[in-house]
């Protein structure tokens, strides 16, 4: 990991050579690999889906829409419901690129296991709740398998150590990972982000960005309907914090990204901030926050203003922007105000970065081009959970503190009987984290 901001030139290069890797994979993306380059000894790409949700689905048709022979061969998930629910939906959309027999359907919590053991396997696909990714990858680089992880890739800093631990090993054998952040795929990103790094705005001295809207889906499942509390928590699992890092970590992740992607892949040193829960305060919505505010500083000493939030009826911004000496940057509306003034032409040809990821990867995969994308999945991870550690405990977190945490907020094991770390009390009510009191470093 990097913690310095690179100079112009260096920008420059970094630009060029990202840019490059990008359209070049993605023109490699029709050739075939001679006969037997797979584990099914031809070139066919036999793909597994660890977490049958919407996202998980998602990135399946996205797989399964690349280019070459590619098929579904696998699927495991928590609950055999979900995997009920979403396969007719990809066998519909992809016919007999879905090879999915019940042989090949694992439910519970050791059914990623399974999927690691099918030697026929070359890829998996990780979509389950982010709690579970730093062990999901770090089983899927022990059994040799190129990886598609969603983002985050982890919910505390343990799991960030396993990741990046994960990634290193992954990278000896070779292996390519992606992770979800799809705006490294997409066109308007790097073509604004080119020319910020090119000098367009001059110095970048401070970056906001924001992910404001009316939050996700409300908790799906009664306490009446599950079989205990760990199927309560993974059923309704966006509101607690061992599962989805809370919202700064699980949505939030793509605008903090873009900025650490605008210093080189670089992150913050440090942060301080404020937040709380102010409208979801019944006790279905488990123990996360609603809204956040964080100041992060970068080693240089750019500042990098962070809001999100979950409240309806509030001014809504999934948004990006860079200030700098001679103008500023609107990087997700594709933009440039100042002396070097532009802006995407409309007819200008764009992309479903969501499909570019995949198209990208699989290429990577059938050319054996390197391609590891964990590293800064990893950096722009922690930079959430630093981000949560500064608001929930009301002080300034230094990333070398968030880093080294010892905090690890992941149940000792996982059967449906294990009492998650944080439970309700007689009244069904979760304590969460109170600024000024509670420990997060």
């Amino acid at each position: 990991m990097t913690d310095k901001t690179p100079n112009t030139s260096s920008r420059r290069d970094f630009m060029k050579s990202s840019t490059a890797a990008a359209a070049g994979a993605s023109a490699f993306a029709s050739l075939a690999l001679p006969r037997g380059a797979f584990a099914g000894n031809d070139d066919t790409i036999r793909v597994a889906l660890v977490g049958a949700g919407g996202r998980g689905t998602g990135a399946a048709q996205q797989a399964l829409s690349t280019n070459g022979a590619v098929k579904l061969v696998a699927i495991a998930d928590a609950f055999q419901d979900h995997i009920d629910k979403k396969l007719p939906i990809l066998q519909k959309a992809h016919g007999d690129r879905v090879a999915v027999d019940k042989d090949h359907q694992f439910t519970g919590f050791d059914a990623y296991k399974k999927v690691m053991a099918m030697p026929e396997v070359d890829l998996v696909i990780l979509a389950t709740p982010p709690g579970f990714r730093p062990i999901h990858v770090e089983a899927a680089v022990a059994a040799g398998k190129h990886v598609f992880m969603e983002k985050p890739v982890a919910t505390d800093a343990p799991g960030v150590r396993k990741v990046l631990e994960a990634v290193k090993v992954a990278k000896e054998k070779d292996l390519k990972i992606g992770v979800g952040l799809q705006r490294h795929h997409q066109k308007t990103y790097l073509e604004t982000l080119k020319r910020v790094w090119d000098g367009a705005i001059g110095d970048v001295v401070a970056m906001r960005c924001y992910w404001n809207g009316g939050g996700v889906w409300d908790p799906r499942k009664n306490r009446d309907q599950v079989s205990g509390e760990m199927e309560y928590q993974l059923r309704n699992w966006y509101y607690y914090t061992w599962l989805c890092g809370d919202h700064i970590c699980e949505q939030h992740i793509h605008n903090l990204d873009v900025c650490n992607w605008l210093k080189g892949n670089s992150h913050p040193v440090e942060c301080q901030g404020m937040g709380g829960r102010q409208v979801r305060t019944d006790k279905k919505y488990g123990e996360i926050f609603d809204h956040f505010a964080v100041e992060y500083t970068y080693d240089d000493g750019t500042k990098m203003f962070s809001q999100c939030r979950h409240i309806r009826g509030c001014q809504n911004s999934v948004t990006e922007h860079a200030h700098g000496s001679k103008g500023t940057a609107d990087i997700s509306g594709a933009k440039i105000t100042g002396e070097n003034a532009w802006e995407y032409g409309r007819k200008t040809p764009k992309n479903n970065p969501y499909q570019t990821e995949h198209d990208d990867l699989f290429a990577a995969i059938r050319n054996n081009t390197p391609y590891n994308e964990g590293e800064y999945g990893a950096n722009s991870t922690l930079t959430a959970i630093m981000g949560r550690m500064a608001v929930y405990g009301g002080k300034t977190v230094k990333w070398e503190q968030a880093l080294n945490s010892q905090i690890d907020l992941m149940p000792e094991t996982y059967t449906w009987d294990t009492i998650p770390k944080v439970t309700p009390d007689e009244n069904g009510v979760y304590q969460h984290a109170i600024p000024g009191v509670t420990k997060t470093v």
